[in-house]
């Protein structure tokens, strides 16, 4: 099995989440992230969907907490698709944003596949 990469996101609430993606898929996982909270400031649409804000990266994780389970970055992207699809948004061209993340996901599915994990 490749390496696997941990990224760390704080929700607005302070809560934290792990999201375990393929060292090789992280770093663009950060960018997206980074490009949509840039982004997020132009949506004028009432549904703008509530994005947490990646924090830390790291190659190992040991957690000392069992009730703590890092969320699988292919469900993550697919939730985060989820939400940015469901905007309704009239002002801003959010299929750029929507593009990025597709492409990501299609990736990610490419990945899981070859890897023998869907």
């Amino acid at each position: 099995m490749s390496e696997m990469s941990y990224l760390l996101f704080q929700q607005e609430d302070g809560s934290l989440q792990f999201v375990e993606m393929p060292a090789s898929h992280a770093y663009q996982l950060s960018a997206l992230n980074l490009r949509l909270h840039k982004e997020l400031s132009k949506l004028t649409a009432d549904n703008v969907p509530k994005l947490p804000k990646a924090v830390a990266e790291c190659r190992g994780l040991e957690l000392l907490d069992e009730s703590v389970v890092p969320a699988g970055g292919l469900d993550y992207v697919n939730e985060l698709e989820r939400a940015f699809a469901g905007v309704r948004e009239q002002a801003y061209p959010l299929i750029s944003l929507l593009t990025e993340i597709r492409a990501l996901q299609a990736q990610l599915e490419q990945w899981y596949e070859e890897e023998g994990l869907v």
